[in-house]
């Protein structure tokens, strides 16, 4: 039998359900992505208690999973390392078969990483981690994930993005009515930021990355200061008690409910296909990548 080719993926979320819907596209795997997908929803539900299951979670993982039967997806436990939240079930692995090839879609934490280690040649994760993590900062912005690859040092990792899966949210910038009309410009823009000085407000772990999509000559002057770790604050409420920020807007209508003003869309946050160049030689592992990525029109120029 020939050995499947392993994908990494994430464990759960909404880069999860985009790996899902492209691989029901892609390998006519519909039903059980839509299990995979309703099952760690419900779990979710549980974890935040909004569900209260008649079984334990042992006895749920027990049912979800069945090592006997190849085809059907595992889960696992992980322990959620905040305070106060319990063990939850998450995404484990699947093998599927793509266009004839057998593929096995292994759940990690950390996909980026797990490629940037050389243990896997293809994997799916989040645009956000590789500007979190290899793009070079340089002092014009970074606008688009076509330019990710022109970022990344080749000394640095061998690790490219292939394509985008166009589950597209934006990182925006945003503001209090009073910090836009008291601001440098009139409207929340890159000029804006560009000629602020002062607090804005944004995610800790987004740091790099923010400084990375508004380039380093217009964050001179910036000071950024984040949500209170110990505290219930939601970011959209921390960025008005600042008066401008940075933050992830699917409709802006929580942005909205704290009297925030949406400003310039300033980078797509999407889950995107890699692969490690040292690792992705041999025709099973080409013929999976070009059965997974995006059309040549939107695929990203490999560096």
């Amino acid at each position: 039998m020939t050995a499947p080719v392993r994908v990494a993926v994430p464990r759960k979320g909404r880069p999860l359900e985009a790996v899902l819907d492209r691989f029901a596209e892609r390998a006519d795997a519909t039903n059980v992505a839509d299990d995979v997908a309703s099952t760690l929803r419900y779990e979710k539900a549980v974890t935040k208690g909004e569900q209260v299951p008649e079984q334990g979670v042992y006895e749920r993982l027990a049912e979800y999973s069945d090592p006997a039967e190849p085809h059907r997806p595992d889960f696992t436990l992980l322990r959620d390392a905040r305070a106060g939240k319990p063990r939850r079930v998450v995404f484990d692995s699947l093998t599927l078969d793509v266009d004839g090839t057998p593929v096995q879609l292994v759940g990690r934490e950390e996909p980026f990483r797990a490629l940037r280690t050389h243990e896997f040649a293809l994997g799916f994760d989040s645009a956000d981690l590789v500007l979190e993590e290899v793009v070079q900062l340089r002092p014009e912005p970074l606008t688009a994930i076509a330019d990710l690859n022109d970022r990344i040092d080749p000394h640095d990792t061998d690790v490219r993005v292939v394509s985008g899966l166009g589950d597209t949210v934006y990182h925006t910038l945003m503001g209090t009515q009073e910090a836009v009309r008291g601001g440098p410009t009139d409207e929340l823009s890159r000029e804006f930021v560009s000629q602020f000085e002062g607090d804005l407000c944004i995610s800790p772990r987004y740091e790099r990355l923010v400084e990375a999509v508004l380039g380093t000559d217009a964050t001179e002057g910036v000071e950024f200061v984040y949500p209170d770790p110990d505290s219930e604050t939601e970011e959209e409420a921390a960025v008005a008690e600042t008066g401008v920020g940075v933050y992830l807007t699917v409709t802006g209508s929580t942005a909205r409910d704290h009297g925030l003003e949406l400003g310039e869309r300033l980078f797509p946050s999407e889950t995107v296909l890699m692969e490690n160049q040292c690792e992705a030689g041999g025709d099973a592992v080409e013929a999976v990548e070009r059965a997974l990525a995006s059309t040549e029109e939107t695929a990203i120029p490999m560096q």
